[in-house]
């Protein structure tokens, strides 16, 4: 660990980044330039003294999940992400893995969007972001762990996720999500992520191994799906995907028909907001 190299570093990309970048209020009487350190520990999710003694030269080694939450907070490239392993001591992710490391130009995007709900996927179907009304409609996606990250293991092996869909569609969700799988397999090979979560998958589900076995390879750029709410009930949605580009990551959009009642439906997302849903998910997701 290059304690100097890493202060530095933070502390210079700090300062690099204006408020509006990361989606917060310029505010008033902003002696310092870039961003506060208080700041980037909200965006980071961690304490502003744990981040001050990173830039003092202070700090413990960092964890790869610390990390990756200041390259998500400070909206570091790929190279400046592998930058910041080296310096903290630690190995450098595959770019073809399943990081949680974000796209900064998509995330760019979806701190723009905050009247639609939008999420940013991995090529694997792991929630990496979500905006205030994807929490709302989907649910907070992004603080599961293990394999419990991946839309496929969650399909497959936990019943009450297909809930978010009408019946009828079920069935064509299913293989969409395995054909996805099979197209991310292709991608990152056998030594991978990809590989483990299949062979995983292959064990658990018999359905998924059928369809497995169809040898059907697909990646969604557009869709059009009925979700349902559990309060508001069902919203007919049009899905559209912007990727990254070597495909590994995917900002998806959920927009309604103008002026329809679906708009409505997802006006209604941003009074109710997440509390609810949250209340009734943490119920669904306790151990039984």
């Amino acid at each position: 660990m290059d304690r100097a190299a890493l202060a530095e570093f933070l502390r210079r990309r700090r300062e690099d980044l204006q408020p509006a970048d990361v989606g917060l209020a310029p505010g008033v009487r902003r002696r310092a330039p870039g961003l506060r350190r208080e700041e980037v520990a909200q965006l980071a999710l961690m304490s502003t003294d744990y981040y001050t003694r990173l830039e003092q030269q202070r700090g413990p080694q960092p964890s790869t999940q610390v990390l990756a939450s200041l390259s998500r907070a400070l909206r570091l490239t790929a190279d400046e992400r592998d930058y910041l392993y080296r310096m903290a001591g630690h190995a450098v992710p595959c770019r073809l893995s399943a990081s949680p490391h974000v796209s900064p130009a998509l995330q760019r995007v979806l701190d723009r969007l905050s009247d639609t709900p939008a999420l940013i996927i991995s090529n694997l179907g792991e929630t990496l972001l979500q905006n205030r009304l994807a929490v709302a409609l989907m649910g907070d996606q992004t603080g599961r762990t293990g394999w419990e990250r991946f839309e496929a293991h969650r399909w497959f092996l936990r019943p009450e996720e297909r809930e978010r869909y009408p019946e009828h569609d079920r069935d064509r969700q299913s293989r969409a999500i395995v054909a996805g799988m099979r197209a991310a397999y292709g991608a990152m090979g056998a030594p991978s992520v990809a590989a483990e979560l299949v062979a995983e998958l292959l064990r658990s589900s018999d359905e998924f191994r059928e369809l497995w076995e169809r040898q059907e390879v697909a990646q969604r750029f557009a869709d059009h799906k009925v979700l349902i709410h559990p309060e508001i009930g069902p919203i007919e949605v049009d899905c559209q995907v912007l990727f990254t580009e070597d495909l590994s990551q995917a900002l998806l959009v959920l927009t309604a028909e103008p002026r329809s009642a679906d708009e409505e439906k997802l006006r209604l997302l941003g009074v109710l907001g997440t509390q609810q849903f949250g209340a009734r998910q943490a119920t669904r997701d306790a151990p039984r």
